[in-house]
């Protein structure tokens, strides 16, 4: 009877804790497999720019014309989509 309320908290913090971060890392992953050229991305430092090329782990991003930096995938924060604008803060 004791151990009840000990197997309660235990299954609280895994559907309220550990599962959704479970699920955010694998759509985070599925987004960073699935980028390509053109596609127009923020980083996670909040750059904007165009994905130019793509390595293995690095991406080639275009930040103003001509101005070509490299990051890492994992820098890459999302991708945005092309119709609609960027908010400001």
């Amino acid at each position: 009877m004791q151990l009840i309320p000990f197997i309660a908290v235990a299954a609280i913090f895994y559907f309220l804790l550990i599962r959704p971060q479970q699920k955010q890392v694998a759509e985070t992953k599925k987004m960073l497999e699935a980028l390509k050229p053109g596609d127009r991305i923020m980083t996670r430092g909040g750059m904007l720019g165009v994905i130019t090329a793509l390595k293995d782990e690095e991406a080639e991003i275009e930040i103003a014309k001509g101005i070509k930096v490299t990051f890492t995938r994992s820098a890459i924060g999302t991708v945005l989509n092309p119709n609609s604008p960027v908010k400001a803060a």
